[in-house]
């Protein structure tokens, strides 16, 4: 994937780049465009797990039509944990509101809350080999193990999101 901070910075207007040469205004632009960058990102992290999210409801339908109802309970606790995910990334803070208020955040630590988002974004290859397994074990005893796989990496997301905001706190 393209480095979208550096897609941010080249697409700024030519008042942008001249407003940038004040001073002080530079770091304050940085930050702004790494708000930007994280944003973007985020936003397309959101977008990948969902896609592995409308997987699992795909799989949910069909256990209902294969009459493996007695799974669906444990399927949808994995869906859900993967929704609570999707959904904390499209609404996490990134600006100056809430949490980050009384925070100041600084470029530095922009920087690694951009490179942990990154690493999320790497993570949803384990979320689509786990349902790639799921897929593969609808008709095998080991769909229960599959189901609880999936459930577990699907928390670890979750998991993964609250360190999100030690990534600001402690930098």
């Amino acid at each position: 994937m393209s480095d979208l901070f550096s897609k941010v910075t080249g697409e700024q207007n030519i008042v942008e780049k001249l407003v940038s040469k004040i001073p002080g205004f530079s770091g304050y632009q940085e930050k702004e465009n790494r708000r930007a960058a994280d944003k973007l990102l985020r936003q397309e992290i959101a977008r990948r797990y969902e896609e592995q999210w409308a997987r699992i409801s795909q799989i949910q339908n069909d256990l209902v039509s294969a009459g493996k109802i007695d799974l669906l309970d444990n399927l949808e606790g994995a869906a859900l944990k993967l929704r609570t995910f999707v959904d904390q990334m499209k609404t996490a803070s990134y600006g100056y509101s809430g949490f980050f208020d009384a925070v100041k955040v600084k470029e530095d630590d922009l920087a690694k809350l951009y490179e942990y988002d990154n690493a999320l974004l790497d993570n949803v290859g384990k979320v689509t080999a786990a349902i790639d397994n799921l897929e593969a074990s609808l008709e095998t005893d080991g769909l229960p193990a599959a189901i609880r796989n999936l459930t577990t990496i699907a928390a670890q997301c979750n998991t993964a999101f609250e360190h999100r905001t030690e990534v600001l706190t402690r930098g």
